[in-house]
């Protein structure tokens, strides 16, 4: 049997790079191998470039405008002939991060060839160690990421949740606590609860700092001292780490603490669980007939029954979302934790960052395109609350406490009557109006009761949609 290891090109072990590869692939410009090395360019030649603006190092010039712009055009050039001369270096060198040092320095020479200029490419990854420049790189990657492309789907998904549930507000509909019939609600309300819940969600993770350090083998500056004692190296440090749009971190160990990251991962996760909450309820409305599965679906439910659209934009999203959770919360438990000034558990951990997020970004396609291929049907809601006459029970027995506690005759044990009327038993609206006249309410109370439907029992539910933002 032919090995399919050795088909060319290769194929995808895992399923982010294969089958989903097109829901996920903006990821790979933030999150990938080759991301990772394309930041760590980005980061040692502003770095070069931050020494040399201020002088740090006496006697050693500027660059000027044109080289600068050459410099930086290597971040914007980084393609595939870069990246497998990257990787051809590093079969050489061993460490990844020493790979991209000479990266530069070969593009240096040929940037700023005169022999006068030979010093400066000692200025590539000065007074560095390997975690300054990827610190940086993943907190600016990770932040890409998130900012670039996570954020935009989850909020499109929240905002498509929003504009149903204004649209679905005055639909009524029979509520389920613990699987039993309750006080009805309306659809839109239903939906704007999560929706609520994943905006607040969305706005902490639209706050979540990036933090950065650059202070060296153990965090002390002790080699930048011995090379250049009278610089501000504190002052160096943050204003280049701010200088990248992050936040300095001023007291770490070899690493950077990745706090931030266990509280963005965890914010995410957070989301990501509401995400699975709203998903497994639409999978029951669906259940329940409450909505069809109509629009832009033209799949196959099922190999054997042609009648069935399964709701697999919601299963899958539910399985992508469990997947996700489970390396974000490894990710956010392990990322805190480092022996003593520094070991390499967070390397190999945050190579996972892509796929963790990877996979959430599906899951938020598949919620999304699930959502818009959904229609209420207000029938099926309607006839489930006229099957259920009996949640009334709750209205009148809360009028009778209240006629009670203002002295109204007659209002005694309102919920034991109530219980007596209603449990284990269906009843119906002659039943239920019967009910109501024999109690010797007040006129007003009595009509308004004795009024009332199921489905018009629905409290302020319209109205609370309004506190979407």
């Amino acid at each position: 049997m032919a090995s399919l290891a050795d088909v060319t090109p290769p194929i995808a072990l895992g399923a982010l790079d294969g089958r989903y590869r097109g829901a996920v692939a903006p990821l790979v410009d933030h999150l990938s191998e080759p991301a990772l090395n394309r930041q760590r360019i980005h980061v040692e030649i502003e770095w070069l470039i931050h020494l040399t603006d201020r002088e740090v190092v006496p006697g050693v010039r500027q660059f000027t405008d044109d080289e600068k712009v050459a410099l930086r055009r290597i971040v914007e050039d980084f393609g595939p002939a870069e990246i497998d001369e990257m990787g051809e270096t590093e079969k050489v060198t061993q460490h990844d991060v020493k790979a991209v040092e000479y990266f530069l320095k070969k593009r240096l020479s040929q940037i700023a060839p005169a022999d006068e200029d030979k010093g400066l490419a000692e200025l590539i990854h000065f007074c560095c160690t390997s975690e300054d420049i990827n610190n940086l790189s993943y907190a600016l990657m990770v932040q890409g990421a998130i900012e670039d492309v996570w954020l935009p789907r989850a909020s499109a998904l929240v905002e498509a949740l929003s504009t149903m549930a204004s649209d679905l507000r005055d639909v009524p509909l029979l509520s389920h606590t613990h699987g039993q019939p309750a006080t009805p609600s309306t659809l839109g309300k239903e939906l704007a609860v999560l929706a609520w819940r994943l905006q607040r969600q969305l706005r902490r993770i639209e706050d979540a700092e990036f933090l950065g350090k650059i202070n060296g083998a153990t965090g002390t500056y002790g080699a930048h001292l011995a090379a250049v004692p009278e610089a501000d190296w504190e002052d160096i440090s943050e204003s280049f780490v701010e200088g990248l749009g992050l936040t300095w971190n001023p007291l770490t160990t070899q690493i950077e603490s990745h706090d931030w990251q266990a509280e963005l991962y965890a914010d995410v996760a957070r989301f990501n669980r509401v995400l699975h909450n709203m998903c497994t309820d639409v999978w029951t409305y669906i259940s329940m007939g409450y909505f069809a599965q109509v629009r832009g679906q033209g799949t196959v439910g099922s190999s054997t029954m042609p009648h069935k659209v399964n709701p697999i934009r919601f299963e899958n999203a539910e399985a992508n979302l469990e997947v996700s959770n489970a390396l974000l919360d490894v990710l956010a438990s392990t990322l805190v934790q480092s022996r003593l000034q520094r070991d390499l558990t967070d390397s190999s951990m945050q190579r996972n960052i892509g796929v963790a997020l990877g996979h959430s970004l599906l899951a938020l396609d598949n919620a999304t395109r699930g959502l818009a291929g959904l229609d209420a049907v207000p029938e099926a809601m309607a006839r489930d609350l006229d099957a259920n006459w009996e949640v009334l029970g709750e209205p009148i027995q809360s009028a009778m406490r209240a006629l009670g506690a203002q002295g109204v005759p007659g209002m005694e044990e309102p919920y034991e009557r109530l219980k007596e009327l209603t449990r284990g038993r269906r009843i119906g609206q002659p039943e239920l109006v019967e009910f109501v006249k024999g109690l010797g309410l007040p006129a007003e109370v009595e009509e308004r009761l004795a009024a009332m439907t199921p489905a018009t029992y629905v409290g302020l539910a319209p109205a609370l949609v309004d506190h979407l933002a």
